[in-house]
């Protein structure tokens, strides 16, 4: 997440050690990051129960990390104005209220569609929860002690890609999964009990204006193309009206919210900002690799669970390599950031990552788990060493307040990509399963014919199904079908991780001079900057 605040100095904190009364205050912020990090890597693995609880597509059941991530996108421009309308203090707890709340709603869905709009609720209150923490936690400690503060934040985000899938598996193997939701309620009630007691009230402020027309444009624009996008396997071409209809709808809100955004003095989205070379170069390049590396990470657990057949705790642990390899990483790359341009390390990183999506692309029924996570944790090394460095060449040329604008602008692309990676990869990898050969006489419960990939698929969560198949190869054509749809769907994100390469190219290899608060018009010397973190 992204957030930004200028920060003032709090009476006493003068120190540079982190007292008593900022972690008072870091332990409230701390649980709501828990919480929201680790909602996110904790429903990849269940996506495939999803589909066969509610008897839904892959790229119907994804709906439930699209909706997630576009609300995400929705409130991270909203919080700082809210913030300084209501005060911290209780935005952060409404926040956390939402959070809980869309929680055990989810936990009660009884079709997809209701755990997707369930979901949307749960995302508006996670979106919110880091940006304001972030407010919270830099005016107890003050700009002195940001680094510090960071590596507080830090933990919950390094943990989060490692312990995420690993704890959703372990849930719903020991319990269901209700209870990957479930347990946010005790978590999110002392959350709010302990804010309640350790956050200091904060007196709202009038704030500049908040650009709603953006909002209403930009969010249902994106929402409704996406939509059309994910209706496309169960349509099976685009001239159907339930796919072109709302992709044209979106399409249209999209193109009239860029031209509208640059009429209004504080719009939703700074796209002003893009005149800036380097920080538009590092947000194609951030927004190209977002899509394949987000995307094709959603499906890493479902080929354990259907192609394998494995548990879901066993997927967990099977793609923690890839959270190790980037906790690794991740500080090394931070610090090179201040001190080689990005240009120079950015790529290599990108080669790690191509490298390692490469033995994805070749997956197969059988292919050695050896490899397959040492590929993951090379991935991991790589994607520790380019977003954090990627994001900061971004900010680094900005100064004053575009430096709020622009982490907002990043973060909101971030979240963009993910979701756009989301549904696209999950349009792919159903387009591609629904190819498989259909079984003469074998009917579903829904009456579509039931395919040799989607037995074999059924078989490996419930093997009493293959005892009853007379043709034993049957279920080995399904699963060599479903290896292969899965490796198709890697070559596209391993194409566009290809891509990638293009922008970085164009990525700054010089060390440039830095702009500071002091070369903005009316700053004062020796002002704080904006404290930003991007998760």
């Amino acid at each position: 997440m992204t957030q930004q605040s200028v920060a003032s100095p709090q009476p006493g904190a003068t120190s540079d050690k982190l007292d008593a009364a900022v972690f008072k205050v870091a332990g409230v912020v701390v649980l709501g990051a828990i919480m929201s990090i680790l909602d996110v890597t904790v429903v990849s693995v269940a996506l495939p129960t999803f589909q066969s609880e509610f008897d839904a597509s892959y790229a119907r059941v994804a709906w439930t990390m699209t909706g997630y991530t576009l609300a995400l996108a929705t409130v991270i421009p909203l919080s700082g104005w809210a913030a300084n309308r209501f005060g911290t203090k209780r935005l952060y707890m409404i926040a956390l209220a939402l959070f809980t709340i869309g929680s055990g709603l989810c936990a009660t869905a009884d079709t997809i569609s209701e755990l997707i709009a369930y979901r949307v609720l749960q995302g508006l209150g996670g979106g919110m929860l880091m940006p304001i923490g972030m407010t919270i936690m830099t005016r107890a400690a003050g700009p002195h002690r940001i680094g510090r503060l960071m590596a507080v934040l830090g933990i919950p985000m390094l943990l989060g890609p490692i312990g995420g899938p690993i704890l959703g598996g372990w849930l719903i193997d020991v319990a269901s999964w209700h209870w990957i939701f479930l347990i946010n309620l005790p978590i999110g009630l002392l959350a709010l009990v302990y804010a309640q007691l350790a956050l200091p009230k904060d007196a709202p402020e009038p704030s500049e204006s908040f650009d709603f027309l953006g909002m209403l444009m930009l969010s249902p624009g994106l929402a409704l193309f996406l939509y059309g996008v994910s209706t496309l396997p169960e349509a099976g071409t685009f001239t159907e009206p339930e796919v072109w209809v709302p992709m044209l709808l979106g399409a249209a809100l999209v193109v009239s919210f860029v031209c509208y955004s640059f009429k209004p003095r504080h719009p939703l989205l700074d796209l002003r900002l893009f005149r800036n070379r380097r920080l538009a170069v590092a947000s194609v390049t951030m927004f190209v690799f977002i899509v394949a590396f987000m995307g094709a990470g959603l499906l890493f657990p479902s080929y354990f669970l259907q192609v394998r057949g494995e548990s879901t705790l066993h997927a967990g642990l099977l793609i923690a390599p890839q959270g190790i390899g980037a906790m690794v990483t991740m500080p090394i790359a931070g610090m090179l950031a201040d001190r080689v341009p990005v240009g120079r390390t950015v790529p290599f990183a990108l080669v790690l990552i191509a490298a390692g999506f490469f033995t994805f692309t070749q997956v197969g029924p059988e292919t050695s788990y050896l490899l397959i996570c040492g590929s993951l944790f090379v991935m991991g090394l790589g994607m520790g060493g380019t977003m954090m460095p990627i994001m900061t060449s971004a900010l680094q040329t900005l100064a004053g307040p575009e430096v709020a604008r622009g982490s907002t602008l990043l973060n909101i692309i971030q979240q963009i990509g993910g979701s756009v990676g989301a549904a696209v990869m999950s349009v792919i990898l159903t387009n591609e399963l629904n190819g498989s050969r259909p079984i003469p006489g074998l009917t579903g419960p829904n009456g579509e014919p039931v395919t040799e990939a989607g037995l074999a698929i059924a078989a490996q969560r419930q093997p009493e199904l293959a005892q009853q198949v007379p043709d034993p190869t049957l279920i080995e054509r399904g699963l060599a079908f479903a290896a292969d749809s899965f490796a198709t769907t890697y070559w596209v994100a391993f194409a566009l991780v290809l891509l990638t390469f293009v922008p970085a190219a164009f990525l700054p290899r010089l060390r440039e001079r830095l702009r500071s608060r002091d070369d903005q018009p009316g700053s004062q010397p020796g002002e704080p900057s904006t404290p930003v973190v991007v998760h």
